[in-house]
């Protein structure tokens, strides 16, 4: 029997709250190799309303995973790029795209999405 536990410290249940926002595992990916810009998240991940990347950016940030860089110009410049804790993810990441490649395979569907993970690089 399960134990009850209000202020368990668990591992999967930290990293799932962690990464496991509606959009959050995408934007990781998509700064796991390069420093985007708000717009550019908003392209590559287009289903995900402003408001809605806007939140799980924020809570990205909060937890340490993401850092938000503000130039001081006219118009304001701001940018995202993965922590030194954002980057300690990446395996996870590649491991989540590799399961779901081979749960895919073996239901007879085929990888046809954007991403990809050639020789431990991300690549969309």
């Amino acid at each position: 029997m399960l134990n009850d536990c209000i202020s368990c410290n668990c591992p999967v249940i930290t990293a799932i709250d962690m990464i496991g926002g509606k959009y959050k595992s995408l934007i990781l990916w998509h700064l796991a190799n390069a420093t985007l810009r708000f717009g550019e998240l908003k392209k590559l991940i287009p289903q995900a309303t402003p408001k809605m990347l806007t939140q799980q950016l924020r809570e990205l940030e909060n937890d340490n995973l993401v850092i938000r860089k503000i130039y001081p110009i006219v118009p304001p410049k701001v940018e995202y790029s993965l922590s030194e804790l954002g980057i300690s993810i990446r395996p996870v990441l590649e491991a989540m795209y590799r399961w779901g490649a081979v749960y895919l395979e073996q239901n007879g569907l085929e990888v046809n999405c954007f991403m990809e993970v050639t020789n431990d690089k991300f690549s969309y």
